[in-house]
């Protein structure tokens, strides 16, 4: 499949959490999902394929959002 997906940046915390959960799939409860260092979350969002923010970029409003959603994502899958 051959399709555009437009870049992420830091405000696309369901699009950034969905990229997570597919990268690290059960390797992650809920509870380990809110227990990740921001500083851990910073790199991993960093290293998405799709993902064209900066590190400065990055503030605890956007990494909390992130958090959140990813827990959400990982529920809707259990």
């Amino acid at each position: 499949m051959n399709h555009f997906e437009p870049p992420m940046h830091w405000a696309d915390h369901e699009d950034i959490a969905m990229a997570l959960y597919e990268k690290f799939g059960d390797d992650f409860t809920e509870a380990k999902i809110y227990r990740i260092r921001f500083t851990d979350l910073i790199d991993w969002v960093l290293s998405l394929d799709n993902f064209e923010g900066t590190r400065e970029q990055a503030n605890e409003g956007h990494l909390e959002q992130i958090q959140a959603k990813w827990v959400y994502e990982w529920r809707d899958n259990q």
